[in-house]
């Protein structure tokens, strides 16, 4: 069981977490299908039920994806 969504956070939706992030939509759907994206949540039952990302969990995956060329 996934925990509570905080709404309190905006809600971005993919265009917009796309943005967010610098990427197309298209490659943010891809990251979704294969679940390598960032956290993301189904308002409502089904395939066609709309998909929202918050920002702290872009900014979680950013930093779990970057590269530090230190190490």
């Amino acid at each position: 069981m996934t925990a509570p969504i905080d709404l309190s956070q905006t809600l971005l939706t993919t265009p917009e977490a796309a943005q967010f992030l610098r990427l197309s939509v298209r490659t943010l759907e891809g990251y979704r299908n294969d679940e390598t994206g960032p956290r993301h949540y189904k308002l409502g039952p089904g395939r066609r039920a709309k998909v929202v990302y918050r920002p702290i969990d872009l900014t979680a995956w950013v930093e779990k994806h970057g590269h530090d060329p230190k190490t």
